[in-house]
């Protein structure tokens, strides 16, 4: 049952970060209890197993987990700033995530919140680091002990130049948790942990074969302070970092730091500003430093455009030059929440979670017309222009969440993609004659096995019908859609009619067995399990049931529907396998998600009551407990009012 959230640009939206602990317990409770005791952080969720480092293969060499105190006599977190040099490949096919971290050091601000700097091996050290990532519209702080995989005392994947410096290896360690395993990180493209550390969109251009308007893509790019970076293709390794005739590096990771018109003899000129991170190897061509081209610029271009003759590594050039030269341009929009309040315009975005569940919603692309339109549909409303323009501006992308941790399972990317048809006036879900006769307006350029996929759309004002698919139907997965749009837009799910069908059913009170009969009908679309017990359906009852009749009304089961529409959606998000089970140790996790916290033994009883003897806990048991508790909850409420 997919919900949604719509994350406006008015103000900085203040993020909330969650722990990750199975435990619940914070980093500085964490660091607290050690130092209390006087002993080293040992993290029991991540442990210094081989199982952390591959799930595929035995270890192939005999690796020790050591910490840096063991490693070298004074180690040090951040040694001078942190910098690309502090990035060294290790052995572990994981460059893309290298050079991601490479670009966060071009970008002070969310590289203090990506790594916070409370932190070290000096006062307060107790064995015990965190780290701060976002996942799929959260905010986590994912916490590691110090123990590093090492042979003959050097660290064996990622590490410093310096090799008293951890900052970089831990900040691996910590994203090997967050994903299972450290071969889990094997593969992948450096925009998907781009967007885990800012918790934004990415885009892709070649700028042999550009969208017209690309110059402008850029320019608002860099007013809504998204994170640009481009690079010239190598065809070999000997090329990698050769430096060309006119001053640029191929095969390495460029950001671009500013676009701008200038005025030059009479004619509008455009210009992009790059950086190398090197700090120095700069352009040489038209518009470098000291070119002749400044000298006909009105000195107050000069001031506004704050150009230099210095060899900083920072640059401008012509646009057609830039194309010419560069290859491939990367932009991470990024979302309100990731912005500092300087920036002048955000981004508006829409937000939806949803799942793709066998029988039910996953019916595949539009080659499968008598599934397809079983896929969840979602309505956009663009009522605004761009300003200046006639038509609306809209980035989507479809991002199908945890399937790098699932891939110990068995599990790897579905291949996706999504599209998008002019919307009729009606809120219903539609059905197969639709989509028959109807074309889509817009669609994802093809369908691919990447964690997201991204497209921008420039389209007229009016109502559209957004539909995300895996390629082939009964395929399962868990998805994300976020939709950005320069001005505001509205957007909705739209639901199927198969919950209205059954609840219009209830237009008297029923009884616990007919209440079995309906709940068994609907929840089967969605969840795999036996069936709820009658015991469970009595529970149900003695919450709602306010007029004390025994019996379930029309009134009583909406408000009880609107409940179990969130419960039935916290299970499955730890159902990861769709096998209609959940871990007991994620008991907790559901519970306070859910607005109940529990002390340790309650939730210990619990774990005695619902778990079985592989401590997984069934849909029906799960919603046994959770409605007894709210039951307890609502009783405890009384009695302290009454008191």
């Amino acid at each position: 049952m997919p919900y949604s959230v719509t994350l406006p640009s008015g103000s900085k939206k203040a993020a909330l970060v969650e722990s990750t602990q199975a435990d619940g317990k914070t980093f500085e409770q964490l660091r607290q209890e050690c130092l209390q005791k006087g002993k080293l952080f040992e993290d029991p969720d991540f442990p210094a197993v081989d199982d952390s480092l591959f799930y595929s293969q035995r270890v192939p060499v005999n690796f020790e987990w050591k910490r840096p105190g063991e490693i070298c006599k004074d180690p040090k977190f951040i040694t001078g700033g942190a910098t690309r040099t502090d990035i060294c490949q290790g052995q572990l096919g994981d460059c893309w995530l290298l050079a991601a971290i490479a670009s966060l050091t071009l970008h002070e601000d969310t590289l203090k919140r990506v790594v916070p700097h409370d932190q070290g091996f000096d006062r307060g050290y107790a064995g015990i680091f965190h780290f701060k990532f976002w996942q799929h519209n959260k905010w986590l702080d994912v916490v590691v002990d110090d123990r590093l995989p090492c042979v003959r005392n050097n660290l064996v994947f990622v590490h410093s130049a310096d090799q008293t410096e951890f900052w970089s290896a831990l900040l691996e360690k910590a994203y090997a948790k967050l994903n299972g395993s450290y071969e889990s990180l094997k593969g992948g493209s450096t925009m998907e942990a781009m967007e885990d550390f800012t918790g934004g969109v990415g885009e892709m251009y070649e700028t042999k074969n550009p969208p017209s308007n690309l110059f402008l893509i850029l320019k608002k790019a860099v007013e809504r302070g998204s994170m640009l970076g481009c690079s010239i293709d190598i065809t070999s390794s000997a090329e990698s970092e050769a430096q060309t005739t006119t001053g640029l590096v191929k095969g390495h990771a460029y950001s671009i730091t500013g676009v701008e018109e200038v005025n030059y003899r009479g004619a509008k000129v455009q210009l992009i500003r790059v950086r190398n991170p090197w700090g120095q190897v700069e352009w040489n061509g038209p518009w470098s430093d000291n070119s002749r081209e400044w000298n006909t610029i009105d000195s107050s271009e000069k001031t506004r455009l704050l150009h230099n003759s210095l060899d900083d590594g920072e640059f401008w050039m012509e646009f057609g030059d830039f194309k010419a030269n560069y290859d491939k341009i990367e932009i991470c929009n990024l979302t309100a929440d990731s912005l500092s309040d300087d920036v002048r315009k955000k981004w508006e975005v829409n937000l939806f979670e949803g799942n793709w569940i066998r029988g039910s919603t996953a019916g595949g692309c539009r080659n499968y017309i008598d599934t397809f339109w079983t896929n969840p549909q979602f309505k956009l409303r663009l009522d605004h222009p761009d300003d200046g323009d006639k038509l609306c501006s809209v980035i989507v992308a479809l991002m199908q969440k945890n399937r790098r941790r699932l891939r110990k399972e068995g599990l790897d990317l579905e291949t996706i993609g999504f599209a998008i048809y002019e919307a009729p006036d009606d809120q219903d879900h539609q059905g197969k004659d639709f989509f028959r006769y109807n074309a889509s307006k817009a669609r994802s350029r093809t369908y691919v096995n990447m964690r997201e996929v991204s497209e921008r759309f420039r389209m007229p004002p009016g109502n559209y019908l957004l539909v995300p698919t895996t390629f082939q139907p009964h395929h399962e997965a868990d998805f994300l859609i976020r939709i950005f749009s320069e001005n505001k837009a509205g957007a909705m799910y739209v639901h199927t009619n198969t919950h209205q069908c059954y609840i219009r059913q209830i237009d008297k009170a029923i009884s616990a067995r007919e209440l079995q009969h309906v709940l068994n009908n609907v929840l089967r679309r969605k969840v795999k399990f036996d069936g709820l017990t009658l015991n469970t359906c009595h529970s149900i009852i003695n919450l709602m049931d306010v007029d004390n009749t025994g019996m379930l009304e029309f009134e009583e089961f909406k408000v009880f529907w609107d409940k179990l529409k969130k419960w039935i959606m916290l299970f499955l998000s730890y159902d990861t396998d769709r096998s209609g089970r959940m871990s007991s140790y994620e008991l907790r996790s559901a519970l306070n998600a859910a607005g109940m916290q529990l002390n340790n033994k309650l939730l210990q009883l619990l774990g005695l009551r619902f778990a079985d003897e592989n401590f997984d806990i069934d849909f029906d048991d799960y919603l046994t407990c959770i409605v007894r508790l709210e039951n307890m909850f609502q009783i405890n409420k009384i009695v302290n009012i009454n008191e």
